[in-house]
This record gives structure tokens, C-alpha cells and sequence, in this order.
């Protein structure tokens, strides 16, 4: 049989998109949707022209099972249409919310940055972010993380429950900031 009548296999199934969103919702600010538009935008304008490119060049150089331009070219079209793809469906369910307009500032709630108290004493920031602007390293986390979850609708002063792997751990809101 043909190989052009045969699907390659790759490690992600193209199709399932089914884990993209797994709440349901998805939250993002304005600079996060901003990133996500960005990425699509070089993938689609940029990236995914010049592979065309280059895969089209190797194709008319003959033999294509050898043709290690043609090969990695289609793999890497491949892992950028499933990129895009992944993209889209992320944007297309974007709910972008935009912290300055929260009329409850004084509440912790979506994109505002909280400090806390754990019980040991250590203060914490945090931002309170979309899934897709998760990064530790500054501090954003994920507004369906245990944290944020247990921070949502406190003020200054409160002392919420948090519930983690080693058990119940009490924090206290020191500080709520909202973006200017």
C-alpha cells in the first residue's frame, strides 16, 4: 500500500481537543489573551509559511522517504497546525476579564495580586491568573488552584482555610492590590 493512504502516527492524537478545557471556562486577562493572540499570530503569519516553504523545496527534490528537509518539515507543519489548533480553541473560549474594572477592590478576586500569611509566617504574593498565564516563577497562579480558590471573595485582615496534601493550613490576607 501507498504511504500517501496511510495516517502517521504521532505521539498526541491531532483531534482530541476534549483536555483543552477541562473547567469549562476560560479566564484569561487582557495581556494573557494579548500572549496567546501573539503566538497564533507568528505561527500562522511566520512559522508555519516558511516550513510550507521549505517542505514544498524538498518535495521537488525527489525521493521524499530519504528527504530529511521533507520529513522534519511535515512533522514540524504537524506539531504547528496542532499548536494553532490548541490556540484557537483556547482564544475561541476566552472570557477576558479585566481586573481595573472590579468594583470590589477591596475582595480578593480574578487578577489582583494578594499577599498572604502562611501559619510558619512566610509571606506569600501571589496573582491570581488564567490557566494559560501560569507561572510560578512570578508568581501567577491559576485562578482554579487550591490557593486562589481559597483566597476568592476575602479582604484584608481575613483568615481563610486552605486545604493541601499534608492537611488544612490556615493563611491570612495581608494585602490586596489591583491593577492601575
Amino acid at each position: 500500500m501507498s504511504k500517501a493512504f496511510t495516517k502517521e502516527i504521532d505521539d498526541a492524537d491531532d483531534d482530541d481537543l476534549d483536555h483543552v478545557l477541562p473547567s469549562g471556562k476560560n479566564y484569561i486577562t487582557p495581556v494573557g489573551f494579548a500572549k496567546l493572540k501573539t503566538e497564533y499570530d507568528a505561527l500562522f503569519f511566520v512559522e508555519r509559511p516558511h516550513v510550507v516553504e521549505t517542505v514544498s523545496w524538498a518535495a521537488g527534490n525527489g525521493d521524499r522517504s530519504e528527504n530529511g528537509d521533507y520529513l522534519y518539515g511535515k512533522k514540524r507543519m504537524r506539531e504547528i497546525d496542532r499548536r494553532m489548533r490548541f490556540l484557537n480553541v483556547r482564544m475561541k473560549a476566552a472570557v477576558v476579564v479585566d481586573a481595573r474594572d472590579q468594583p470590589h477592590k477591596d475582595q480578593v478576586f480574578f487578577g489582583c495580586t494578594v499577599t498572604y500569611a502562611a501559619e510558619d509566617d512566610n509571606h506569600r504574593t501571589v496573582c491570581i491568573v488564567g490557566q494559560d498565564e501560569v507561572d510560578a516563577s512570578l508568581g501567577n497562579i491559576s485562578w482554579i488552584s487550591p490557593v486562589a480558590k481559597a483566597l476568592v471573595k476575602a479582604r484584608v485582615g481575613d483568615v481563610v482555610t486552605l486545604v493541601t496534601p499534608s492537611g488544612l493550613q490556615e493563611i491570612e490576607v495581608m494585602e490586596i492590590i489591583y491593577p492601575e
